[in-house]
């Protein structure tokens, strides 16, 4: 998928506080970042009001924008809402699934697992989204749907972390196939138990998270 330039502007945005290159409290120069990244204040200004919606930035009138402190309590709460949200998609969309839906949930399928893809976490972040996001139009709840969409988009940069774990992009995918084979029988509890296991942070990979995102500075 191709990326807009305020898409990749807030990517790298991300990135650069995640890997503490830009540090809580800090604030963003808007007229140092578009000479930065070459670009006008337009994209800068998207970028920020993207990223103060998935709550890594604050923006305070009359003072500016500051990289914000992310609460890791907070954080893992956010994720067992996701887990629960995405769950009750992939039950409905068992059961409620159109044959068009269907084969545009295959389809996504197919491009998750091109091996060009999975080279990349952020490429594959994006197909991964639109996985999901089939899922969810395919549950015939536009208020699910909408709900899940926003808490996804808050989500995002640690879910985008978490694919940069050693094997995760494989393991993903065949979480996916699981997924699909479950929609596609129709078995919504299978649906459901997979999407739940395929957000949830647990195990292994709930080490592998706490141990990335301190590197950050989330408390």
């Amino acid at each position: 998928m191709k990326r807009s330039t305020t898409q990749k502007l807030k990517d790298s945005l991300e990135e650069d506080i995640i890997n503490g290159r830009l540090l809580p409290g800090e604030q963003l120069d808007h007229d140092a970042l578009a000479r930065q990244y070459g670009v006008s204040r337009t994209p800068i200004r998207e970028a920020v009001q993207q990223l103060e919606v998935s709550g890594l930035v604050t923006v305070k009138p009359k003072k500016g924008t500051f990289v914000a402190k992310v609460g890791f309590d907070q954080l893992i709460e956010m994720f067992e809402v996701m887990a629960e949200l995405e769950g009750m998609c992939g039950r409905l969309a068992a059961r409620r699934i159109q044959p068009l839906e269907l084969e545009a949930l295959r389809a996504a399928l197919m491009r998750c697992q091109d091996p060009a893809v999975m080279a990349d976490p952020d490429d594959y972040y994006y197909e991964n989204e639109e996985f999901h996001g089939c899922i969810y139009a395919a549950s015939h709840n536009t208020f699910l749907a909408a709900e899940t969409r926003q808490l996804k988009q808050r989500l995002k940069p640690y879910r985008r972390l978490q694919l940069q774990a050693r094997n995760r992009v494989s393991t993903s995918v065949e979480e996916h196939r699981k997924i699909f084979e479950a929609i596609e029988s129709g078995n919504e509890h299978e649906a459901e138990r997979c999407l739940k296991e395929h957000v949830l942070i647990q195990g292994t990979r709930f080490s592998d998270f706490v141990s990335q995102v301190k590197e950050f500075g989330a408390s």
